[in-house]
Order: structure tokens, then C-alpha cells, then sequence
């Protein structure tokens, strides 16, 4: 058999995943519409080969950045000391989303009344090593998202409400730059977890897995 005959060698599961982070990242920064990235995390998770992931990535890859199907996950959250970023987020008798690129000031404060926030910080930049976040909810509550590698220091006290933490190891990179979230919820109640709120069709695999598996 020559090399010619030799047949594409097949993707592993964790292939796929840095895959789809990779496709997830390019939207983040614009490079896909959220329509296109749905459609490319389809094909990446039914793809076989490295080839076929190949070929989903290869348009967005940064270059001069990290080669191959899956372009590992980032490493560490951006860090930019200085002034700026924001300050106050507030929700009133409504909703607020923040996501993809934005700078998180050095102290911020989520205020949430009869309203809730949606906060992803998987693609933001901090304006300190420490920053700290309060979130203050009466009434209402916050959904906050926190990139895998990133430490996270949370208090929390809760009145006719709950918040709920699902963070894993909190202090993940010794040394790395550190998110200290205040949860106070008042008749309401924040939620804490880490990486990427799951698309359609990563939910859509994950049901695929549970039935091959259950």
C-alpha cells in the first residue's frame, strides 16, 4: 500500500470539541454569524476524519496562530490594566446581555431589579489581574458565564431567593488573574457556571451521546 492509499485518519471526540471551540471563538470575534456557526458545530460533531474539521476551520483560523483542526482552547483570560471598562450593568423591570468582546472594569456592579442580566465573559478583557464583581439582585437575578481557566473567588448571601455556583476548581491557573463575584439576592437569585452556554447542536450531540451511552 503506498501513502497515496493510505486512509484519512479519524477524529477523536476531543477533536471535535477543540473544533468547536475554535468555530465558537471566530464567532465571538465576528468572523461567523451565529447562523454559520450553528451549521459548522452540525458538521463538526457528525464529521469523521481530521480532514472534514480541517476544512470547517480553515477559514477562520488567526494567522500566524495555532494550526491544525482544533486550535487549542485559549489559555488565559486577556488581561489590559488601565481605566475604562465597564462599571455599571443594569437591568430594571428588564433584561441586559453582555457578550463576546467587552473590557470589565476593575469593580463592577450588576444591579438587578425585577429584571435579570446575562453575563459571558468567555471573550472579555479584564482591566486589572483582580477584578471584582458585585451583583446585587432584588427581585430578579444574573446568569453568569466564566471562561474555563479563569479563577473565581464567590461570597454570596441569599434572602427569600438562592444563587447557585457551579465553578468546579475555583482557582484553576495559580497565578492567573482572579474574578471576585459578590452574589446578594434578594427575593431573587444568580447563577455561576463555567465555559460556553451550549448551542442547539451541542445540545443536540450531547442527546446523541446519552443515547449511545444510556
Amino acid at each position: 500500500m503506498t501513502d497515496g492509499d493510505l486512509p484519512e485518519l479519524r477524529a477523536s471526540d476531543a477533536d471535535r470539541e477543540r473544533a468547536a471551540e475554535t468555530l465558537r471563538r471566530a464567532a465571538g470575534d465576528g468572523r461567523l454569524t451565529m447562523d454559520e456557526l450553528d451549521e459548522r458545530l452540525n458538521a463538526a460533531y457528525d464529521s469523521r476524519t481530521r480532514a472534514e474539521l480541517e476544512r470547517l476551520v480553515a477559514d477562520v483560523l488567526v494567522p500566524g496562530g495555532e494550526r491544525g483542526p482544533v486550535a487549542a482552547a485559549r489559555g488565559r483570560l486577556t488581561v489590559r490594566p488601565g481605566e475604562g471598562g465597564a462599571r455599571w450593568l443594569v437591568s430594571i423591570m428588564g433584561g441586559l446581555n453582555r457578550k463576546g468582546r467587552w473590557r470589565v472594569g476593575e469593580r463592577v456592579t450588576s444591579l438587578n431589579i425585577m429584571g435579570g442580566s446575562d453575563l459571558d465573559l468567555n471573550d472579555a478583557e479584564l482591566a486589572a489581574e483582580r477584578v471584582e464583581m458585585t451583583v446585587f439582585s432584588l427581585m430578579g437575578g444574573s446568569d453568569i458565564r466564566v471562561p474555563e481557566g479563569l479563577n473565581v473567588e464567590v461570597s454570596d448571601f441569599a434572602f427569600m431567593g438562592g444563587n447557585g455556583v457551579d465553578i468546579g476548581d475555583s482557582q484553576p491557573d495559580p497565578g492567573g488573574p482572579v474574578l471576585h463575584l459578590r452574589l446578594i439576592s434578594i427575593m431573587g437569585g444568580s447563577d455561576v457556571k463555567r465555559g460556553r452556554r451550549k448551542s442547539r447542536a451541542e445540545r443536540r450531540a450531547d442527546r446523541q451521546l446519552h443515547r449511545w451511552h444510556g
